[in-house]
């Protein structure tokens, strides 16, 4: 059996922490969360109590971190923002290495991204590359986990192509379509996490599923499996990102930015790489196919919103 340990989470009443938190509960660990929003819905009531990041006073996030054998760090914005920004995050991530170091955890499971690269291009792939950095630098043992796309019941990128699908008669894809994913099931990514929690040594992980698709093949996937087959048109990039932000206006969200629509373009989500994960995403899919894209799943609703839950 295992003994119980303390274990922090960031975002535990998100997406991929819910799902961490609770394949460590499972395990018997005591779990606290690490969170800008401590009055988010709470899906494991007395279970995982919640304590702020505390950026700005360093020591107060030591004594948040005290007593914690392993941290898992989900962390991270999807874009810049008015409030805030992948440099804020950046520094707010090294911030919390270094507290993590000072406060004594043994290790850190790090969720990255596929792909990261100081030279990129693309400011989004850049500080996921600065974060990495960050976490070499800061002394503590770590894994480094880089999935490209997750796929959940909270799920955004799935479930809005699902959503499209249902709501309009024709899907457009930017370019050919050509360009790839490999898709990971977001509880597949919190047994590696947790498995690797318990590993020792420092280690870097793609974290793929046992699918691979191009983005056009899993339009077309996605609609067989919903019943909504549409015709699918390819768009010029600029053409597709101004769709995306007349669609915003409705929706009063950012669908897709222009990093977004490049990173994808340049098979950046892909990877070629044994498959860590191994639920299918059509399996998932097809379990899902009545209520998937039934509403539409808003990024900054999710930034904005820290009540409600995901």
């Amino acid at each position: 059996m295992t003994t119980p340990e303390t274990h922090a989470v960031t975002g535990a009443y998100g997406y991929s922490g819910s799902y961490i938190a609770s394949r460590l509960l499972e395990e018997g660990h005591h779990v606290i969360t690490l969170t800008n929003s401590p009055h988010r819905h709470n899906p494991f009531g007395k279970q995982v109590a919640a304590r702020r990041f505390h950026f700005n006073d360093p020591l107060r996030l030591v004594e948040n971190l005290k007593g914690v054998r392993v941290l898992y760090n989900t962390y991270w914005v999807r874009f810049n923002h008015g409030d805030f920004t992948f440099d804020e995050a950046v520094r707010n991530s090294a911030v919390l290495f270094e507290a993590a170091f000072n406060a004594g955890v043994e290790r850190i499971v790090h969720v990255s991204i596929l792909n990261p690269s100081a030279d990129s291009p693309y400011a989004y792939y850049r500080g996921k590359a600065a974060v990495e950095k960050a976490l070499r630098e800061s002394g503590v043992p770590h894994a480094i986990l880089r999935p490209g796309v997750l796929f959940g019941k909270e799920d955004i990128l799935v479930n809005n192509i699902a959503w499209m699908l249902r709501t309009f008669p024709v899907f457009g894809v930017f370019g050919d379509g050509s360009y790839r994913l490999q898709p990971i099931y977001v509880d597949d990514l919190a047994t590696i996490a947790v498995r690797e929690g318990a590993n020792r040594g420092n280690v870097v992980i793609n974290c793929v599923g046992p699918e691979a698709f191009t983005f056009k093949e899993l339009v077309a996937t996605l609609g067989s499996i919903i019943g909504k087959q549409r015709k699918i048109v390819s768009v010029p990039p600029w053409f597709g990102y101004a769709a995306t932000r007349v669609m915003g206006l409705f929706v009063r969200d950012l669908i897709l930015t222009r990093e977004e629509i490049g990173a994808l373009m340049d098979n950046l989500l892909y990877v070629e790489a044994p498959a860590t994960g191994s639920v299918k995403l059509t399996d998932w899919v097809a379990e899902h196919r009545d209520t998937l894209g039934r509403s539409y799943a808003s990024e900054l609703r999710r930034r904005t919103d820290r009540r409600s839950a995901y």
